[in-house]
């Protein structure tokens, strides 16, 4: 039994060893995403291609 409470109190250290160092990772800006923003011009806009395609034959003509 008393290994149990080892083992409990152990992964707790190591839980609070792998927050902690999420937590410095966060900070320092290792998850910030600095590739996307610079090629998001070269994808389509989707909601203008959505939005295209719900207009009905009318509509068209008056755009």
């Amino acid at each position: 039994m008393s290994v149990i409470y080892l083992l409990i109190s152990v992964s707790i250290f190591v839980a609070i060893g792998f927050f902690i160092a999420f937590i410095v990772a966060v900070k320092s800006g290792q998850y910030d995403d600095d590739y996307t923003p610079s090629v998001r011009i070269l994808f389509d806009d989707e909601t203008k291609i959505t939005s295209q395609n719900n207009l009905s034959p009318t509509e068209e003509k008056q755009v």
